[in-house]
């Protein structure tokens, strides 16, 4: 049965504990609105460790559109439920106050990555994702973090935040799950209408394809979706599009 934990001290104590104690831990930090993108993380992190740890926080910093913040999909009791599925011994659940006791007045900065790609259309996003990952990393002391490569820039973000301040932690990026018709598992999908869902999987299949990128931001606008940017940087091509209310992003590799 999975065990709620809702404090930093609770945790802590937990952890010193003589039955927890010495053994390797493994933690996925989430958002909440589970889907099989995040079971694939959590699979991966039972199976590698002694202890498992999910964190559910919807995260308000890191939100740059309140709208956004209102419109995110909350769904505690069907997550609940697969995490007990997958056998998760623990769901750090914290509320606002225990994790910005602060008010945000220290904050992570990044200066190069964060400043491109979904950086660039989302002032101060990354400075909350950063922020909330470096608090949970801390209270949790995880052996093993894992991350979907889903959210790309994200990952490598948080690698370089674990790099250099030299934290005790090993960060695993885990593959993109997919839908069978192709589009990347998101909580976002959730917030699509039935057409536009249809419609979405057109964004995947031209990231995927052998088009030019100017090439594929023309014939995704033509669609009728707004683009952000289509890049390819490192080996890795880039999109982010909004489709109604709903902002998607991708990448595979080039």
């Amino acid at each position: 049965m999975t065990e709620i934990i809702k404090t930093a001290s609770e945790w802590k104590q937990l952890k010193k504990s003589d039955a927890h104690k010495e053994k390797k831990i493994g933690f996925v930090p989430t958002m909440g609105a589970l889907h099989a993108g995040h079971s694939s993380l959590i699979e991966k992190c039972v199976k590698e460790n002694d202890l498992s740890v999910v964190s559910i926080f919807v995260n308000p910093i890191q939100f740059n559109d309140p709208k956004d913040l209102l419109n995110y999909p909350r769904t505690f009791e069907k997550d609940f439920r697969m995490l007990e599925d997958l056998k998760v011994d623990f769901l750090f659940y914290p509320d606002y106050k225990e994790i910005y006791s602060d008010n945000f007045k220290y904050r992570v900065i990044e200066n190069e990555l964060s400043k491109i790609l979904c950086g660039e259309y989302r002032p101060g996003h990354f400075d909350g994702v950063l922020t909330v990952v470096l608090k949970l990393l801390n209270i949790i002391r995880a052996d093993r973090a894992y991350f979907g490569e889903k959210d790309y820039q994200q990952y490598k973000l948080i690698d370089g935040m674990c790099r250099a301040f030299f934290l005790d932690v090993e960060i695993i990026p885990c593959p993109t799950v997919r839908e069978d018709d192709g589009l990347a598992m998101s909580s976002r999908n959730l917030l699509l209408k039935s057409e536009e869902r249809e419609h979405a999987v057109k964004f995947s299949k031209l990231l995927q394809s052998n088009k030019l990128p100017q090439q594929i931001k023309a014939e995704l606008e033509n669609l009728g979706f707004k683009v952000d940017y289509i890049e390819e940087i490192d080996g890795r091509r880039f999109g982010a599009v909004h489709l109604g209310k709903v902002r998607l992003i991708d990448n595979v590799k080039i």
